[in-house]
């Protein structure tokens, strides 16, 4: 590649001079932002795709539960290969712009589009079953697919971004911010936006069930991906040069990145159990709030709770420094736990007092959210460092692939599960314009197991794993011998 290292220890990339030093700021406030807009991009509709999706193709497209138990277990399928391999083109991506970078600009319209699809309810599958089975199958395993294709690239161009240890926090910890700010405006937006398009196109009757208002509002939250994603591409760098950087690191290679390697296992562990139960939490909402609460206006409310997650979000810098990563990201998890019992104790109560004991573990639930889900990305930059500490290969694309190849299989075994439970308890779905029917007890059971206990589960074993990563304890000399090991390799 024949990369010079200058006197005052930069190089150029990209066009941009680039401090090498890890002890200096390499990342300046300009291109942080841009890199935020990445996860807010990723956000602001697949958030919406995670909560509302169920909901939408049974309520509003009248899609059985039992076909989206299916689909659930193939997208489970897939997504347990589908993150592996964009983790290896990328690792054998080598361009002008970079390894990770490219994927922004390639996958992020045809990812904005399936996700408009996926909120889309044909009329002319009114009345056929099959066609709105396939329909949705295509639209959700294709948003699926193609989101590893722009959120691996986030997680695997951080390490790439800047080798300071602190400065990956701070940087995270921002991307987390936009990221978590994109989740706290649309999210409780979108069930009153519904409603409010679908009056403008004379569907008011079917309220936030309106067909019209779930694919304009998925419209418009895809515009906003894309424009997002496109800032992302032109401002970001990737600057940290290894000889790994500058060639296609084939598969045999890449794994051995992962011998003995457990700060990767345990986070890897963690992604699939912790967000397999958020998952399970957030799709499962609608359905508590709406049959068990009989309120579902404040199911919409609850999810401005989001906006929590900013405040703690924003203090994961001063907590990370003050008492380390793991035991930040461990305050952020036993606050979840904690607001999931508090449901469990709400849910035997009635009046006023259960919605007070709710909205208070709803808050104290989205605080701890704040503090996990950044930490949860410097931890596998962490691994990467790690893995090439350890044995020598560096593979940001393989070894960060597995995060969403776990967050995702959980994820889609979570709904799997959810919708599984759902079926078992004989819900039954109300499809647009019909009245709200009313559940059977052994459904509104599995909606109370899907809100409180699954999810706690994954929570719990979150918390247990993350106890055993020490990776806080070998950073500096991980760090030290890296740059050494860097600086030899430019010469």
């Amino acid at each position: 590649m024949g990369i010079k290292k200058n006197q005052n220890n930069s190089i150029k990339i990209q066009g941009a001079e680039v401090n090498l030093d890890p002890t200096k700021n390499q990342v300046k406030l300009k291109e942080r932002l841009s890199y935020a807009m990445s996860d807010f991009g990723c956000n602001t509709v697949f958030q919406i795709l995670g909560t509302y999706f169920l909901v939408f193709a049974t309520d509003t497209f009248g899609v059985a539960a039992a076909a989206m138990t299916g689909l659930f277990a193939l997208t489970a399928v897939i997504d347990s290969v589908d993150g592996v391999f964009w983790g290896q083109f990328i690792d054998r991506t080598h361009t002008k712009w970079g390894k990770s970078r490219p994927y922004w600009l390639w996958f992020s319209i045809p990812f904005a589009f399936f996700c408009v699809m996926a909120f889309t309810a044909p009329p002319f599958l009114a009345n056929n079953q099959i066609g709105k089975v396939v329909w949705v199958y295509i639209a959700y395993i294709c948003a699926k697919v193609l989101y590893s294709a722009i959120n691996i690239p986030v997680t695997s161009i951080l390490p790439s971004l800047t080798s300071n240890p602190k400065e990956r926090v701070t940087i995270s910890t921002i991307r987390q911010f936009f990221g978590n700010f994109g989740a706290a405006i649309f999210l409780p937006l979108t069930l009153p936006a519904v409603m409010l398009i679908g009056g403008w196109f004379g569907d008011s009757a079917s309220g936030n069930k309106s067909a019209i208002g779930w694919f304009l509002w998925a419209l418009l939250l895809g515009i906003v991906t894309v424009i997002c994603m496109m800032i992302a591409f032109k401002g970001t760098r990737e600057r940290v040069i290894t000889k790994d950087s500058q060639r296609s690191v084939p598969m045999r290679e890449s794994i051995k990145a992962l011998k003995g390697n457990y700060p990767w296992a345990i986070i890897i562990f963690i992604n699939f159990v912790y967000w397999g139960g958020f998952a399970i939490r957030s799709s499962s909402l609608p359905y508590y709030f709406e049959y068990n609460l009989h309120r579902p206006e404040l199911g919409s409310l609850t999810l401005v709770g989001t906006v929590l997650t900013l405040l703690s979000t924003a203090a994961i810098p001063f907590f990370a420094g003050k008492i380390g990563k793991r035991n930040t990201m461990m305050t952020g998890m036993v606050m979840i736990i904690v607001s999931q019992l508090g449901l469990a104790v709400a849910n035997t109560m009635f009046g006023d007092i259960q919605i007070a004991i709710i909205l208070v573990s709803v808050v104290v639930f989205y605080l701890g959210y704040g503090l996990v889900g950044a930490l949860i990305a410097v931890m596998l930059s962490d691994a990467v460092d790690f893995g090439e500490w350890k044995n020598g290969v560096r593979a940001e694309g393989f070894v960060t692939s597995f995060s969403s190849f776990s967050a995702k299989l959980g994820m889609g075994l979570g709904s799997m599960l959810l919708t599984a439970v759902l079926t078992a308890g004989a819900y039954i779905s109300s499809t647009a314009g019909s009245e709200t029917v009313t559940q059977p007890d052994s459904a509104l059971n599995a909606i109370s197991m899907g809100f409180i206990w699954i999810p706690f589960v994954g929570f719990l074993l979150s918390a247990i794993a993350l106890w055993f990563n020490d990776i806080d304890k070998k950073e500096k000399q991980m760090m030290s011998d890296l740059e050494e090991k860097h600086k030899k390799e430019l010469v």
